[in-house]
């Protein structure tokens, strides 16, 4: 038979077997600065690691790559879990990665890359060393250059940098924008550019009209920046930078200077 004990327990008794007469135990003060309240308790911060289960709906993000090298494009899809919703601590954190296409030459490799990239996207931590590990690969068979006159050295070299692309998006890699300063330099060598081509097919048009040809040994002489992809105007016969990777180094007063980045190898 249960006894419901409806009075505040102060004190505690132990009868043994051969003494009927119970030693009572003298109830212990508890001071109220001991007491710790039960609900300040810290907010558990939740960092993302291999036990964290898929929650059944992912943010996420679709890039296309499209490379000579392949007939059809692939689309690389990003998904993101949201860690600590609603709390000062939200992060986004890559989640996994799928990647899609109508080719089926590099369908094996592809799922395989895909599927570590998952697996290392949900051992948490810093994932940023996938993106220099994959822009390091080259393909035998050479590189391209991609819309904007970025020079990329394989196919997976591309993954890596539209995962460094989606890296920078949700806050895990923090792009170094170019100053004021360098963006005033690139302004005034593009402008600088587009006055000397200017003035030299002028120069070449008056001598056309005048009966006599005009030959220039300007590099570039005539020749306006038309725009290669991207929104980005670049030379067409301008060579790669080897600091951005851009197909946009000119010759300007007698020294190579990219208009992308204003590199120059003359300081």
């Amino acid at each position: 038979m249960s006894i419901k004990i409806e009075k505040k327990i102060s004190g505690y008794s132990v009868v043994k077997a051969d003494d009927k007469t119970p030693v009572v135990a003298a109830p212990q003060s508890i001071e109220p600065e001991s007491i710790a309240p039960a609900n300040l308790g810290m907010a558990e911060v939740i960092q993302l690691h291999e036990r964290v289960e898929r929650p059944e709906v992912l943010v996420g993000s679709t890039y296309k790559i499209k490379s000579p090298l392949v007939e059809h494009a692939m689309y690389v899809t990003i998904n993101d879990i949201v860690l600590n919703y609603g709390t000062e601590h939200e992060q986004r954190r890559p989640f996994e990665v799928f990647i899609n296409s109508k080719s089926m030459d590099h369908f094996q490799w592809i799922v395989a890359l895909t599927r570590i990239m998952s697996a290392v996207f949900r051992k948490g931590g810093d994932v940023t060393f996938l993106v220099e590990e994959m822009k390091a690969v080259f393909d035998p068979r050479g590189g391209y250059f991609k819309a904007g006159g970025v020079y990329m050295p394989s196919i997976v070299a591309e993954i890596g940098a539209v995962v460094e692309e989606h890296l920078k998006s949700i806050g895990m890699i923090v792009s170094e924008d170019l100053t004021e300063a360098q963006m005033r330099l690139i302004a005034e060598k593009r402008a600088a550019y587009e006055a000397r081509a200017k003035k030299n097919s002028e120069i070449s048009t008056a001598g056309e009209m005048g009966g006599a040809m005009v030959e220039t040994t300007a590099p570039g002489a005539g020749e306006a920046l038309q725009v290669t992809g991207e929104g980005t105007s670049f030379p067409p016969s301008a060579a790669m930078c080897h600091k951005c990777s851009t197909k946009a180094v000119v010759i300007l007063d007698g020294c190579a200077t990219c208009l992308n980045c204003g590199y120059s190898k003359c300081g």
